[in-house]
């Protein structure tokens, strides 16, 4: 069992709010860590599985269960399933509200499950559970996160063909059941071409047209398919930062496979060596170790990249009320140089803290203003300063 930070998170959220939500994909670990904090809750609690029949037929009145059960913690997995729960637990709150009367568990972004929000407004915290991050996992991990991805039975496989294994099925399931049962209503094979081609454009700026064009489809289809797959936890639109400058700015955002194990297995990359000769090594790292950084960054903090059409350009903008702190570039070098672009975006951006970050650098200062430093020692050390 590998202890996950957001453990302590969760634990303070249920101390306070009656209903906590655990979001994020499916097989990230959401049961297991529920299953973690059910033994320590301060209250007797019970565990409900919307996928179990049995479990379901124990709510076919729910009011009713749920006013049994009145004094427990109520653990419901996957409430996707049954979205109409969520306005039986506005009253069942209402009628006791105190905390953690609830904890709820999906596969599928508050966005898709607006439901609560409206209903709950005011009782429900939400937190997503991604994959492994670097910091929970031991010392020398690195190399194996980035090439097998987060997903615990991913990253944990005794061997590769396993590996490769997991990964398929998991990306068949989520082809045949899980995007169809959201509401993406169109042939798996289209999906899987859909995915295939974001995996190949991992780490550029979207261009909805030469994506349509390519799999024969309008741009306003492309775009409702990728925010299909963003919803689900599966991509990232990194949108682009605007700063007050005469200058044209790239408008569009960066699209990304949120995990490097299923991005790396879309491109048929399924070793260390394979990654090293694979041209599109620079784009996997960048993708990598932004989402490495967003996984533990504070929640006050608002991602961005920024582009300019004179060159400029940072892989990442971490702002607070709009005002740029952390201006990163992210490069697979042992010895890094900032570009010419890279010093016009932090001169442009005027964030308080500028870095280049790389697989495995010492941690020095370059240019005066600019720190190089490993993704390790940014994650252990200069996340999160102030």
């Amino acid at each position: 069992m590998i202890k996950r930070r957001i453990e302590k998170i969760l634990a303070n959220t249920i101390s306070y709010f009656p209903v906590t939500g655990i979001i994020g994909p499916r097989q990230v670990g959401k049961t297991t860590l529920a299953k973690e904090i059910r033994k320590t809750v301060d209250k007797e609690s019970i565990y409900i599985d919307l996928e179990n029949p049995g479990d379901l037929n124990k709510i076919t009145d729910p009011i009713l269960f749920f006013e049994n059960h009145i004094d427990k913690c109520v653990f419901i997995d996957e409430i996707q399933l049954m979205p109409e729960l969520f306005s039986v637990l506005r009253p069942v709150v209402d009628k006791k509200r105190v905390a953690g009367r609830f904890v709820i568990l999906g596969s599928a972004s508050p966005l898709l499950l607006k439901k609560s929000s409206e209903t709950l407004a005011g009782r429900i915290a939400y937190h997503e559970l991604t994959g492994f991050n670097l910091t929970e996992l031991p010392k020398g991990s690195l190399s194996q996160l980035w090439l097998r991805g987060g997903f615990p039975d991913a990253f944990l496989a005794p061997n590769r063909d396993l590996w490769l294994q997991w990964i398929e099925n998991f990306i068949i399931t989520y082809i045949e059941r899980d995007l169809p049962m959201l509401g993406l209503n169109i042939s798996s094979r289209s999906i899987r071409n859909i995915w295939t081609m974001i995996a190949h454009v991992h780490g550029n700026v979207l261009n909805l047209s030469t994506l349509g064009r390519a799999l024969e489809m309008s741009s306003p289809t492309i775009k409702k398919y990728l925010g299909f797959l963003e919803n689900a936890f599966l991509i990232r639109q990194l949108q682009p930062f605007f700063i007050n400058i005469r200058k044209r700015l790239v408008k569009s955002p960066k699209v990304y496979i949120r995990d490097s194990g299923i991005l790396h297995y879309l491109l048929g990359i399924s070793s260390q060596s394979e990654l090293e000769g694979n041209p599109m090594i620079g784009n996997s790292w960048e993708g990598f170790v932004v989402e490495q950084i967003l996984q533990v960054c504070d929640a006050s903090y608002q991602a961005w990249f920024f582009r300019t059409h004179q060159g400029a350009e940072c892989d990442l903008v971490l702002t607070q009320s709009s005002r740029p702190v952390y201006a990163i570039e992210i490069k697979y070098s042992s010895v890094p140089q900032p570009t010419k672009g890279n010093r016009q975006a932090f001169d442009d951006l005027k964030a308080k803290y500028n870095f280049i970050i790389t697989p495995d650098s010492d941690d020095y200062l370059i240019a005066g203003n600019i720190r190089v430093c490993s993704l390790s020692r940014f994650l252990e050390k200069y996340v999160n300063q102030k």
